[in-house]
């Protein structure tokens, strides 16, 4: 069975405080999936580990085939993400946020025309 995402065992640790703990699930192509948890059940630890965000402390993951520890470059470019809390820069114009995020993910200058086209 082919699966877009997997985890086996995924952990992340901050010291003495096992955010995320051996977790484990395969998501099937086309799957709609959630995480939910109350506050600080590791929900956002295992986002950032899966987009490339946050290395694991142990454990594994893939994403559309690219292991997560080694391809968050490949990952990146995609997937989207958006972390609950807004994430533009205050100092800069929706413009300066577009066009800094664009070059971040390496977004083909054409693609980049379109968004400040819409």
């Amino acid at each position: 069975m082919k699966y877009s995402i997997s985890t086996r065992g995924l952990s992340k640790k901050f010291g003495e405080l096992s955010a995320v703990d051996n977790v484990s699930f395969h998501i099937k192509t086309g799957e709609i999936f959630g995480f939910l948890g109350p506050n600080g059940s590791g929900k956002s630890t295992t986002m950032k580990m899966l987009c490339g965000l946050l290395t694991p402390s142990s454990g594994s993951g893939q994403i559309l085939g690219y292991d997560i520890t080694r391809d968050q470059e490949k990952i990146r470019s995609h997937i989207g993400y958006m972390a609950q809390s807004f994430s533009l820069y205050n100092d800069l114009t929706i413009e300066e946020n577009l066009e800094f995020y664009s070059n971040l993910y390496d977004l083909p200058q054409q693609e980049q025309k379109k968004i400040e086209k819409d």
